[in-house]
């Protein structure tokens, strides 16, 4: 058994840009400013668990070594999105000189797209100001929602979902080196929940690892609340041979047994429609409308249950009109 006292998606996290895996064209170009000890302001766009917090704390590692924190501001912009925290925390440090030796410092604001316009304004401002003594790296999963005149002070940089290979050599390889006896089925099963999301996979691995070193595919779908695709399908199956009481009973399952919430399931099922082999193409158009239709539902505080049964039903129905 082992303890979740430190994460290993910290442990495992790259120290240099050159450690980096993926990416490649953003790694280049991050390893020529590292050579130079020196970059522009920067703009980190794309999904979650891609690299975007790694890189930057590994680019201001390489331009002022080990001790980078003392000339480094890290705020997550999700938590003080407002004005005030821009013209007090950003706007203090950013006044300070920098530490001897060097001759910037930097300001990494991760999820700046949460921050509302006045701050963005604000923040605009202060990079006008102080460009000379300090630069910022800023992190969002949409750059659309970034004011144009702060995309224009940036080089941006797009990180894209990590390729399938690449998380699955990471996964073994974070196994290996924690001593985690990973079956290949359940490596395969990591790739599949994470989507691309490094940081998740890495997780994924650890809360199964917490539970039993021999981790197995069935462990992986058990404790990230993901259905695997066998059972997705069968209720597509179900749905489409067996008719509305039996594909209500497998669906009620299914919430049951993997304890997911009805908007959790519904991306489940939508992600897995394309591989569906027995329906046809007007069928899976028809079924991606009600899965969408039963989302919005619930999203807006439809019943779950009663949703999820309307679903079912509709789904049932079309799939008849469509043979």
């Amino acid at each position: 058994m082992f303890a979740m006292s430190e994460l290993w998606v910290e442990r495992h996290r790259p120290r240099t840009v050159g450690d980096i895996k993926g990416q490649r064209a953003v790694v280049e170009r991050l390893k020529a400013y590292a050579e130079k000890r020196t970059f522009p302001h920067l703009l980190f766009a794309g999904p979650p668990g891609t690299g975007k917090t790694t890189a930057a704390i590994a680019l201001a590692r390489d331009v002022f070594g080990e001790g980078y924190r003392t000339n480094m501001l890290e705020m997550n912009a999700s938590d003080e999105r407002k004005l005030e925290s821009i013209r007090t925390k950003v706007k203090s440090f950013a006044r300070t000189a920098p530490v001897p030796g060097t001759t910037f410092k930097v300001i990494f604001l991760d999820e700046a797209d949460a921050l509302t316009p006045d701050a963005q304004g604000a923040l605009r401002r202060i990079m006008e100001q102080y460009a000379e003594t300090c630069r910022f790296i800023l992190s969002c999963n949409y750059s659309s929602k970034i004011i144009e005149p702060i995309q224009s002070r940036c080089a941006v940089f797009r990180f894209r979902p990590l390729p399938e290979d690449q998380v699955r050599d990471m996964i073994v390889n974070v196994a290996k080196e924690e001593e985690i006896e990973l079956h290949s089925e359940a490596a395969d099963a990591i790739v599949h929940v994470s989507l691309g999301d490094l940081r998740k996979a890495i997780t994924s691995l650890q809360v199964a690892a917490s539970l039993d070193s021999n981790v197995t595919r069935e462990l992986i779908y058990e404790t990230t609340a993901t259905a695997p695709p066998e059972e997705l399908h069968g209720y597509f199956l179900a749905c489409q041979q067996d008719g509305f009481q039996p594909a209500r009973r497998r669906l009620r399952e299914l919430l049951d047994r993997f304890g997911l919430a009805g908007t959790d399931l519904v991306n489940q099922l939508h992600r897995e429609l394309g591989s569906v082999t027995f329906f046809d193409e007007s069928q899976k158009l028809k079924v991606t409308e009600v899965m969408a239709e039963t989302d919005f539902r619930m999203v807006e505080g439809g019943g779950e249950s009663l949703q999820l049964d309307a679903m079912t039903a509709m789904i049932c129905s079309q799939i008849k009109q469509g043979q």
